[in-house]
């Protein structure tokens, strides 16, 4: 029971508060949709439904991510999560095609929504509650990646480093993006029908909110396929570990460096060439020294090192490496 609780600890934060969250707006937007007959919340209600559940599965999934190697699976369950997004992808993607069905269904037969300012009042508290989620997902991005940003730098800060975030925080910096404008879009809709009679804009709006959800599950989905296939690390990580290993006064070149990116964790597999003359034992030491230090990153989950003797060409080049890794 203990350990059950600590691996719940160590889930997506993220995703835990955003799956809260999208509860209960799904539950407000989803009364205030049957009292108003307004299409624009009803589709903001079910991408809040979509959203609570995709991101409640990422949250068990973050948990089950954490589980230490077993004899049965001994390279871990990091991949778990990659597996748990991409279910997530296909709920997206049917109630995509739900919401996105209802917008023509108004654009055909616009209906006039009752209760306006309660479809207001619950659609600006839905804006803050999912800006304040995606503000959450944003600093998760900064702080897993190691980028600094704030204030109005933080957005553009975030879709630069989305990609190196733990898939759970990627997807609900996405989704929340999508919820945040899908409510923003909705709040507009239902203000000009009630003020200027342009009841089309109530399926417009729908039909945008469906189509963001369906950007969200293209997105998300081609990242975690990415993710089960095994892709390189970006290469300012790959820069950092080179330089710790070049940084030792042993290490002459490094022969072949291979980062394999899984979720936020990095597997390095190098083969470093040490200067001539050292014993085994010395070369030993070296291997271990740098070892240590790599390891030190909480972001490198393991390192494997093979060590040469220096053979005097100049090999490291990052491009080439990742050209011809068999060389």
């Amino acid at each position: 029971m203990n350990n059950t609780w600590q691996l719940i600890k160590k889930g997506n934060t993220s995703s835990a508060i955003a799956a809260l969250g999208n509860t209960g707006l799904a539950i407000i937007k989803g009364i205030a949709a049957s009292i108003s007959g307004s299409g624009t919340m009803f589709a903001s209600a079910m991408h809040s439904v979509a959203d609570a559940v995709n991101q409640g599965f990422v949250f068990v999934g973050s948990v089950l991510a954490e589980r230490k190697p077993t004899k049965k699976f001994p390279t871990g369950f990091g991949r778990v999560i990659n597996l748990v997004c991409m279910v997530a992808v296909i709920v997206v993607t049917i109630m995509a095609y739900e919401t996105i069905l209802k917008g023509f269904k108004l654009l055909k037969h616009p209906e006039e929504a009752t209760n306006f300012w309660l479809n207001f009042i619950v659609l600006a508290i839905a804006v803050i509650i999912d800006g304040s989620i995606l503000v959450k997902a944003m600093k998760e991005i900064m702080k897993e990646t190691g980028a600094e940003a704030s204030g109005l730098s933080l957005l553009p800060a975030a879709f630069k480093n989305a990609g190196r975030a733990a898939p759970p925080t990627r997807l609900v910096f996405y989704e929340d993006i999508v919820a945040t404008l899908g409510a923003l879009f909705a709040l507009i809709a239902i203000v000009f029908a009630h003020f200027f009679n342009f009841l089309i804009l109530d399926g417009i709006a729908t039909i945008l909110i469906g189509c963001l959800m369906v950007g969200v599950a293209f997105k998300v989905g081609y990242d975690n396929m990415v993710g089960l296939i095994g892709v390189a690390a970006p290469k300012d990580v790959e820069e950092k570990i080179s330089r710790i290993i070049l940084a030792d006064p042993d290490v002459r070149d490094i022969n072949r460096l291979r980062i394999l990116q899984e979720g936020r964790n990095y597997h390095v597999e190098a083969y470093i060439e040490l200067k001539k003359g050292m014993t085994l034992a010395e070369a030993g030491q070296s291997k271990m020294r740098i070892n240590a230090l790599l390891t030190q990153d909480p972001n490198i989950s393991d390192v494997t090192l093979g060590i040469l003797e220096d053979d005097g060409i100049k090999l490291w080049n990052p491009r080439e490496d990742l050209e011809h890794p068999g060389q």
